[in-house]
């Protein structure tokens, strides 16, 4: 697996598109790496997802319809447990449990972290698992102090592979908080 995200999206009819539209090449240079790459978390990837408020989150239902899912908390909801895993409380929100469904017959999640000021974005796949009240002690480890917001379960993400996308076209946005400093 030389290149962690190119591996799971670039399939047989991605790769013939991007032949077709004259991208190919510098593609598979990506690929074509000795040694495994973006499929372990460095620093650059932990401090960035540890700095989010936010993030969407992709699962696939049963139907094959996918599902995409905004996760929002206080800075840092999102914990980096080490190199190669992710976890986030998950909070009490309309009750509709989508997400949690789909990941029951479905582990394999796709998300996106965003930095709309800075105009940077990270993508990433991965395989969850729902954790509960069995597992205190990794739980304990996702709650937030001072947020107010009832934890249900915590979600795990086994990282599979992620790429650094291109800010040709994400819009600057700022948040109240950013907009206050």
């Amino acid at each position: 697996m030389p290149h962690g995200f190119a591996e799971i999206a670039f399939t047989p009819t991605v790769k013939r598109i991007q032949e077709d539209m004259g991208s190919r090449a510098a593609y598979a240079r990506m690929e074509d790496v000795p040694v495994p790459v973006n499929v372990r978390l460095e620093d650059a990837e932990a401090d960035f997802i540890q700095a989010r408020d936010s993030m969407y989150m992709a699962t696939v239902g049963e139907t094959g319809w996918p599902y995409i899912q905004h996760r929002g908390g206080p800075r840092g909801f999102i914990r980096v447990l080490d190199e190669a895993t992710l976890g986030f409380a998950d909070f009490r929100g309309n009750r509709q449990y989508v997400s949690v469904g789909n990941l029951q017959t479905n582990d394999r999640v796709s998300i996106f972290f965003m930095d709309y000021p800075n105009r940077r974005r990270l993508k990433l796949f991965g395989r969850a698992r729902v954790i509960g009240s069995e597992q205190a002690e990794i739980l304990a480890r996702l709650e937030v102090p001072d947020y107010r917001a009832r934890v249900e379960r915590g979600i795990l993400i086994s990282v599979s592979g992620f790429d650094w996308n291109c800010p040709q076209h994400i819009t600057e946005r700022f948040s109240a908080a950013d907009a206050a400093v």
